[in-house]
C-alpha cells in the first residue's frame, strides 16, 4: 500500500546504479546534511542522512519518494520535506533498518499518503 514510498520519482533525475555517497541534501528551507549511505534497490530505496551538528548528529532515512532532484554537477540532492519534517521522523537505527520490519512499516507511514503530511508537503 505504501511501498511507492521506497521508490524514486520517475522526474526525480536519479540514475540507478549512481554512487550518492557524499551528496548534500537539501530540504526545502535549507541543508540537511550528505548522505552516508544509499540503496537503489526496487521497492527498497532510500538515503541515510548524516545530519552533522544540526541535529546532534543525528542520522535520518530517507525514502527515496522524498527525492525531486538530483544534481550531478552540483553533487546535491533535494528532498521535498522541510528540515523540520525531517528532524521530526522517526529516529533511524540501523539494527532496526535491517531487522524489523515494523520500522519499515512506521517510516512508511510518516512519510506516506496516511502520514503527517498525506504523502506530500503540509
Amino acid at each position: 500500500m505504501t511501498d511507492h514510498v521506497w521508490s524514486y520519482k520517475s522526474t526525480s533525475g536519479h540514475l540507478a546504479g549512481a554512487d550518492l555517497t557524499g551528496y548534500k541534501v537539501e530540504a526545502i528551507d535549507g541543508g540537511i546534511g550528505k548522505v552516508d549511505k544509499h540503496s537503489d534497490e526496487v521497492d527498497d530505496a532510500y538515503l541515510v542522512v548524516d545530519t552533522g551538528v544540526w541535529i546532534f548528529g543525528k542520522e535520518v532515512l530517507l525514502p527515496a519518494s522524498t527525492v525531486v532532484r538530483v544534481d550531478v554537477d552540483e553533487r546535491k540532492i533535494f528532498v521535498d520535506r522541510t528540515k523540520e519534517q525531517i528532524k521530526d521522523a522517526p529516529e533511524f537505527h540501523r539494527d532496526k533498518h535491517l531487522g524489523d520490519p515494523g520500522y519499515r512499516d512506521e517510516l512508511s507511514a510518516y512519510y506516506g499518503p496516511g502520514g503527517p503530511f498525506g504523502g506530500r508537503l503540509s
